[in-house]
């Protein structure tokens, strides 16, 4: 009879217990980009619009109820996901092109003075780490934040204090962000190598490429997948750095690769301005689509949709298994396209990201349903405009006749 009460009694305080939130531990949200978190709440996807008044090349991050998101000129702000209104903001008094991480109440996110680490709850700077330009998005693993530098070293911070765990001296600049797997951080430089270097600082290998990396490597069964401006997909394995496979895309790789373990499939963009599907296994091509320009955005993956930005304004969504396009959205309505280099994520049916020009959007990927474009109106005004003088033109025209 008690111990049925005891049982009541802890499934009760459980049920009672409020729900840790999912971190946002790394660039696209985890090792494997896809920028997708399943929300199990009564959240409402609404379709909305918010200026930022500055580019954005900031991917969000997805914590609780809100997006974080930092413009180029270094604001950092708090968007309420529903509704699309702004909680907060904080200038971080340094322009960035990092995308911001968070883990519980703390944000941290690269700028062109160092790394800075921000309470969400207080919305102030606790600490900061003064460095060459950080560029890399930062890692969060066993409570350290591992990033790269323009100042070509690997650093490692305590979460808490921001002090050094880790700082290791590499070639080139560290540009690409790290993802950091069972003790070893992985993470390609300006220098054309790729690194994995174990937590300890000890060297476990390294691969030189024909290019430099940007491109953030993505993980996937013991291998790590990242592209370089070679125009190369190079597909190495995690024990000792050998090469599995690569595969040529003609063109250079910025963007990050996406991996579908599930369906063993890579998905990646490139200056070629195709996104292209790969076979993780051994690098075959199983299709490619075509987008007309360049492809910076890392793709974000829900179930069968496949979603990326492209560097003419458009933001496509392709099935992941034929390639075959759903459905796009051209915020700019092409009079006023704004390159997508921003990454897209995923919440439950919303999806988010920004523009060259300085918008958040958030759409229905489920439903195909778009916000309306602010821009539109200014194309319909052009529009108007043009008439107008061509009417004026022909009679001007017709009356010295």
């Amino acid at each position: 009879m008690y111990k049925k009460l005891l049982i009541c009694f802890i499934i009760c305080i459980l049920c009672l217990s409020p729900i840790a939130a999912e971190n946002w531990d790394s660039f696209a949200g985890g090792i494997d980009h896809t920028a997708f978190r399943d929300d199990s709440s009564d959240f409402v996807t609404n379709l909305w619009v918010f200026n930022f008044e500055s580019s954005i090349h900031s991917s969000p991050a997805i914590y609780e109820n809100y997006i974080y998101i930092v413009s180029a000129d270094g604001i950092l702000k708090a968007i309420d996901m529903e509704t699309g209104k702004e909680e907060w903001d904080l200038d971080l008094d340094s322009k960035t092109n990092s995308s911001p991480i968070v883990n519980s109440n703390k944000l941290f996110i690269g700028c062109e003075d160092g790394l800075k680490a921000v309470n969400i709850d207080n919305h102030k700077v606790i600490w900061k780490y003064d460095c060459g330009n950080v560029e890399s998005t930062p890692f969060f693993y066993d409570d350290v934040v591992y990033f790269g530098s323009d100042d070509g070293h690997l650093y490692g911070l305590d979460k808490e204090n921001g002090k050094e765990v880790l700082n290791k001296k590499l070639d080139g600049q560290l540009k690409s962000s790290p993802i950091v797997v069972n003790d070893s951080v992985y993470i390609g430089s300006t220098d054309s190598k790729f690194f994995s270097v174990g937590t300890d600082e000890e060297n476990n290998w390294n691969f030189t490429s024909g290019d430099e990396i940007l491109s953030s490597p993505c993980y996937v069964n013991d291998t790590v997948i990242f592209g370089s401006s070679d125009g190369n997909l190079y597909c190495l394995n995690v024990s000792d750095g050998a090469l599995n496979w690569k595969v040529d895309l003609n063109n250079k790789i910025i963007a990050s690769p996406t991996a579908d373990e599930h369906d063993n499939s890579i998905y990646i963009g490139s200056d070629e301005g195709n996104l292209t599907c790969i076979d993780n296994r051994d690098g075959t091509v199983k299709w490619s689509h075509y987008a007309g320009d360049k492809i910076r955005s890392t793709p974000a993956l829900k179930d069968n949709l496949l979603v990326f930005g492209c560097n003419n304004g458009y933001l496509y969504v392709l099935n992941k298994y034929t390639g075959q396009e759903v459905f796009n959205y051209n915020p700019g309505t092409i009079l006023f396209n704004s390159a997508i280099t921003s990454s897209p994520v995923i919440n439950g049916n919303s999806l988010f990201f920004g523009d060259d020009a300085g918008y958040l959007y958030s759409l229905n990927i489920d439903k195909h349903e778009v916000p309306g474009s602010t821009q539109m109106y200014y194309s319909i005004a052009v529009l108007i405009i043009v008439i107008v003088l061509a009417i004026v033109v022909v009679r001007k025209i017709k009356g010295k006749k």
